[in-house]
């Protein structure tokens, strides 16, 4: 009887600790899906959120808008909180995408600054669908120790003479980026990146099929890493990647070009499809905690719209950066991208294939 008795206890103390592991491996179950940048983020805040809220965290990422508003738009796959751009945001409004943002649920929007919010309000009126999120700059990235001349135009880009002068013909790393690439002709031709007027994008698009020939790739992400290598010796970049690169190798030089160029805010969104809203708005709120806005500015190096997150950066070089936040005679030369509708976007697109498809 003992035997059995024994017998009888270890098989309920099997069960119980068997169900007590169970249940402590499957968790709450709750997730949450976000579509983001790639490397956009500092993983150890996604371990914090999680640590916080039990909420598991599902990161997709893309590497352009225009790779990331189709998965949106079709619905295909639902998430919950995502990263566009300013002038994809406005698109995405435009088109009935996005659910307004509970501000009850986001108390530290009032650690944003307002002027971000001042300037994001021109793609969202009344702020009612995003929080800004980073922000910056895109410009010239060059070797001062491969080119001789100093550069402070997109000059360097197109100019075959000043190019093939500096010996860098062919080594060209540009951006492949739709808007970016045609922002950049169009700057330099003395035009609106904001243009819709057909005869100047066919000039754009012209100048950079000229352009081709001494070009080495059409990058985004991966003109970091070549960069900092030595690889190449100029190349197109957004201010956050240039801050990082300058930590790696100080012979580099980032330069916003004098005839103008974009800047631009990305900012959290929730799509109208997502499937869980409520999460969305905490993700978004734990964002705007300046502690983790900070973490995210140190280890992704894109300026921050977060005023209470910069008032605790230690660094002086790097708070008092002109590259990080430039002054006003940089931004008053630079626009923010607009929306330009269904039928612009086409030609734009249509346009920069026929830039690539260039042989």
């Amino acid at each position: 009887m003992k035997r059995m008795l024994a017998l009888l206890l270890l098989c309920t103390l099997i069960l119980t600790g068997t169900a007590t592991l169970t249940g402590c491996s499957s968790g709450s179950g709750e997730k949450i899906y976000v579509y983001n940048w790639g490397e956009y983020i500092d993983p150890d805040v996604v371990d914090l959120f999680e640590k916080e809220t039990g909420i598991k965290v599902v990161l997709k990422y893309f590497e352009q808008n225009e790779d990331m508003y189709p998965v949106i738009k079709n619905g295909s796959v639902k998430y919950d909180v995502v990263c566009p751009s300013d002038y994809m945001i406005q698109k995405m409004i435009e088109e009935d995408l996005l659910a307004e943002i509970n501000y009850d649920n986001v108390p530290n929007i009032s650690n944003i600054d307002p002027a971000y919010l001042k300037s994001a309000a021109e793609f969202d009126p009344g702020n009612k669908y995003s929080v800004p999120y980073c922000w910056g700059t895109v410009g010239l990235l060059y070797n001062k120790t491969m080119i001789k001349e100093p550069i402070d135009s997109w000059a360097a880009l197109f100019d075959k003479d000043f190019i093939e002068r500096n010996g860098y013909n062919g080594d060209i790393l540009m951006i492949n980026s739709v808007r970016d690439a045609f922002a950049i002709a169009l700057s330099y031709l003395g035009y609106s990146i904001n243009t819709t007027d057909e005869a100047q994008l066919e000039e754009a698009k012209a100048l950079l099929q000229s352009q081709k020939p001494m070009v080495d790739a059409y990058v985004v992400d991966q003109v970091r890493d070549k960069m900092i290598g030595g690889d190449n010796p100029i190349g197109v970049i957004y201010s956050g990647e240039a801050i990082f690169t300058q930590r790696e190798n100080p012979d580099l030089e980032y330069v916003v070009p004098k005839e103008g160029s974009n800047v631009w805010i990305d900012g959290w969104v929730i799509p109208k499809n997502a499937p869980n809203k409520e999460y969305a708005e905490k993700w978004i709120n734990f964002m705007c905690e300046p502690e983790i806005a900070l973490k995210n500015f140190e280890y992704i190096t894109y300026s921050t719209p977060n005023k209470a997150a910069r008032e605790l950066i230690q660094d002086e070089d790097i708070k008092n950066s002109a590259v990080a936040f430039p002054p006003s005679d940089i931004l008053d030369r630079c626009s923010t991208y607009h929306y330009l509708g269904e039928d612009m976007d086409a030609l734009y697109i249509q346009k920069w294939n026929e830039v690539k498809s260039t042989q």
